[in-house]
């Protein structure tokens, strides 16, 4: 039953780096087509990584599924090799994600509000910071006051626009008897008192919000990150275990 449970893990592989190909793929049709632009990464665009991975997957269960039906040894090898590093590299990640936190941490503030600079120009990164906000229930980075950094939100005595010392439409509370989202219902939100902003928009920041989130669904992520380094492990062991039933039976000869 290795070969099987083997060429079934290796399968998965292939599945995973379609998956890969695909979202990158659909990303460069439009969806944050744009995301450079802002991001701190040297003009670096985040989709290559999908490519990247999808093409490491696709390699990875390529090789194992072949090496499962063709009781290759050297492609076994190479696929249990190959994901001990990637193992490897994940652990890493995870070690230096710990440990420079505050930079992580300064890298989405500058994500969130270069987004906040950049909310008329495109359509796609409009949309994911709608997203973030209403998914979070927050406005800006660490508060509604972020928007001062567009030109249309700005309070500055000069901006002529309608929206004015207001915020976007995903800042807004929800009230659960509308239907039909009002988007003007941020219009000179950040004119008011703070007493009254609360009742009417979010005041609270996404990156703060999105730190609770973590720490409230920290066992569902750390289960998730564990879950799969178990998989991974499975994994390698499996192959490891197939090639020596293989050598075994070869050496028998």
């Amino acid at each position: 039953g290795f070969d099987f449970i083997c060429l079934f893990w290796c399968f998965l592989f292939l599945k995973t780096g379609h998956i890969c190909y695909a979202l990158a793929l659909f990303l460069f049709q439009g969806v944050l087509s744009n995301i450079s632009s802002i991001t701190d990464l040297g003009g670096f665009d985040p989709v290559w990584l999908f490519l990247v991975v999808g093409g490491v997957m696709f390699i990875l269960g390529f090789a194992g599924c072949i090496g499962a039906l063709r009781e290759n040894t050297f492609l076994l090898k190479f696929f249990s090799v190959f994901l001990g590093i990637i193992f490897f590299l994940e652990l890493t990640a995870g070690v230096l994600a710990f440990v420079f936190k505050d930079w992580i941490k300064d890298q989405l503030y500058f994500f969130i509000n270069n987004n906040i600079r950049a909310y008329r120009d495109d359509i796609d990164l409009q949309n994911l910071i709608d997203f973030t906000q209403e998914y979070w229930q927050c406005c800006g980075a660490f508060g509604a006051d972020d928007w001062n950094l567009n030109i249309y939100f700005n309070c500055t005595d000069s901006n002529a626009s309608r929206e004015r010392c207001g915020v976007p439409f995903s800042c807004c509370t929800k009230d659960p008897a509308e239907d039909v989202i009002n988007t003007q219902c941020g219009y000179d939100a950040r004119q008011k008192p703070e007493v009254d902003q609360q009742i009417v928009i979010y005041t609270k920041g996404c990156v703060p919000q999105f730190e609770k989130w973590l720490q409230d669904n920290l066992t569902i992520v750390a289960g998730i990150f564990i879950g799969i380094a178990l998989l991974q492990i499975f994994g390698i062991c499996l192959a490891q275990n197939l090639v020596s039933d293989i050598e075994a039976v070869r050496a028998s000869w």
